[in-house]
């Protein structure tokens, strides 16, 4: 699902971005992949860092200082909120924590717009469990802090399958352009594993080793910007907007009726309630809207 939904977001602006570096003449680039994956990049791992990587702290600061991050991180409202534990029992059981990310993952699989045909078929598979069985958890897991093994199994999943190679490779070839890797040098890499947590996340501040080393070179904006996801406009927060009423359009069609794993109903029921939500509700939405509308295009343009 996650694929579809940035095929029409973050694989259309690559390609442009490749496209335009090949027509300006250029054959190779370098690319920053691998950076948030070894120095915790992502708001994420900023929660694992406060829920686990700060034993010293009372739980009421420890509280506090996680609903200060929440208000500073406005566009990723996703990270936040609790979860159903039972959807997560087997990765606390093998990890003793659950990585934020996956809870992510959790809460929007619990959008109830799903098919009862698809529920029932995939509703029991107990998705972390498959993946954790294809990790030596015990060589490569055991005795690292917890922020370094949310790091590991993003890397394991999410850089490999989807960031290298369909945004990063997959996009750039398809314009004969070669891209680069400096970040993810095994040189680097091993480097980084090596240096303490606080190195690789400082308070609210990620990749900090990284912004130390680049701060005489690059602007005090750019030193301090906040850590941006790379998607669309969010389409709910703007319902006078081309892309708002795409979306109302297309999810209310026919078409959206034929994509096979959605309840069209309650997609609609979803899209009725819309304008009761508060903004961070709507936020947490879209992604899910998104992804909708992008299995409902492909569907559309190939077939599901």
């Amino acid at each position: 699902m996650k694929i579809w939904y940035y095929s029409i977001d973050f694989f259309c602006k690559r390609s442009i971005l490749s496209r335009a570096a090949r027509n300006a003449g250029y054959k190779v680039v370098l690319t920053g992949e691998g950076a948030d994956e070894i120095l915790g990049g992502y708001i994420h791992f900023c929660v694992d860092m406060l829920r686990h990587g700060t034993q010293d702290l009372e739980e009421s600061r420890r509280q506090e200082l996680l609903e200060v991050l929440k208000q500073k991180n406005k566009i990723s409202p996703g990270q936040f909120g609790a979860v159903e534990t039972e959807d997560l029992e087997s990765v606390f059981k093998s990890l003793g924590f659950t990585p934020a990310w996956m809870e992510r993952r959790v809460r929007l699989k619990s959008v109830p717009v799903y098919s009862s045909a698809f529920r029932d078929r995939f509703n029991k598979r107990d998705a972390y469990r498959l993946f954790l069985n294809h990790i030596d958890v015990a060589g490569q897991l055991h005795q690292r802090e917890p922020v370094n093994q949310s790091l590991y199994l993003w890397s394991k999943t999410h850089l490999p399958n989807y960031i290298l190679r369909m945004l990063g490779d997959g996009v750039e070839m398809a314009h004969s352009l070669e891209g680069r890797l400096p970040f993810l040098d095994h040189r680097v890499v091993e480097f980084i594993c090596r240096i303490p947590i606080s190195l690789k996340i400082n308070g609210f501040t990620e990749k900090y080793i990284l912004r130390e080393a680049t701060r005489p070179f690059i602007t005090e904006t750019i030193y301090s910007r906040q850590k941006h996801p790379f998607l669309v406009p969010p389409s709910s927060f703007q319902p006078q907007k081309p892309l708002h009423q795409f979306m109302q359009d297309t999810l209310r069609s026919s078409a959206m009726a034929a994509v096979p794993f959605y309840d069209h109903k309650a997609v609609i029921q979803l899209l009725d309630q819309l304008p009761k939500m508060s903004e961070s509700q709507q936020a947490t939405m879209d992604v899910t809207l998104m992804k909708m509308l992008s299995s409902c295009c492909l569907q559309q343009r190939f077939g599901l």
